[in-house]
């Protein structure tokens, strides 16, 4: 279930990163740039933080199915549509991508004993961790902070697991249901304008 959730993130965050590269009129190595920090970026502060070889590094299948996706989107023309973000497959395909990468982030906290601040941490930084990085290299505040429900879906994510995890009631029906919950939570946070509380 691990590979299916990071493959599902990677392909999902590959076209989130896409999209945001063209709204900033990225050139092809800018587009690249920010698709494999969307991508990648989290996995590797994840692995980082556990002490283990990020997984794409020692694994090509990651790196290929980002490149597929690029020349996909570019064939299809995507690259020359405009106000793209707010369309309902960058909504879905970041969704889905936040989701996958909530519930792999949160495994590998769990697979390594960690408590639940731990697992929180994985969770939301495998999710969100890879889109700050690109959002402070283009020169903008980084997505999560402006988007009050988006970084705490991931902690959501995290906590469920979590407590599935403790009454050792996690298993691929139960991460099912999380992901599709969890993508139903996010698409309607997004339409609904939910929001954090600003300070």
């Amino acid at each position: 279930m691990f590979e299916v959730a990071d493959y599902i993130g990677i392909i999902a965050f590959s076209m989130s990163g896409f999209f945001v590269a063209v709204r900033n009129k990225l050139d092809f190595l800018g587009v690249l740039i920010s698709v494999f920090l969307t991508a990648f970026g989290g996995g590797i502060l994840r692995d980082v933080a556990v002490d283990k070889t990020p997984y794409t590094f020692t694994h090509t299948l990651p790196a290929v199915v980002m490149i597929i996706v690029v020349l996909c989107l570019v064939l299809l023309k995507f690259h020359n549509k405009s106000s793209i973000e707010n369309k309902p497959l960058f909504i879905l395909s970041d969704s889905i991508g936040l989701i996958s990468f909530s519930i792999t982030g949160s495994l590998v906290g769990l697979e390594h004993n960690l408590n639940i601040t731990g697992v929180l941490a994985l969770s939301f930084v495998t999710a969100v961790g890879g889109g700050i990085i690109r959002d402070v290299i283009i020169n903008e505040i980084p997505f999560v902070l402006k988007t009050g429900f988006y970084g705490t879906v991931a902690l959501i994510i995290g906590a469920v697991l979590y407590v599935l995890d403790s009454y050792e009631i996690l298993n691929i029906y139960a991460l099912s249901i999380v992901f599709i919950l969890g993508v139903i939570l996010r698409v309607v946070a997004y339409y609904k304008k939910w929001y954090i509380p600003m300070v």
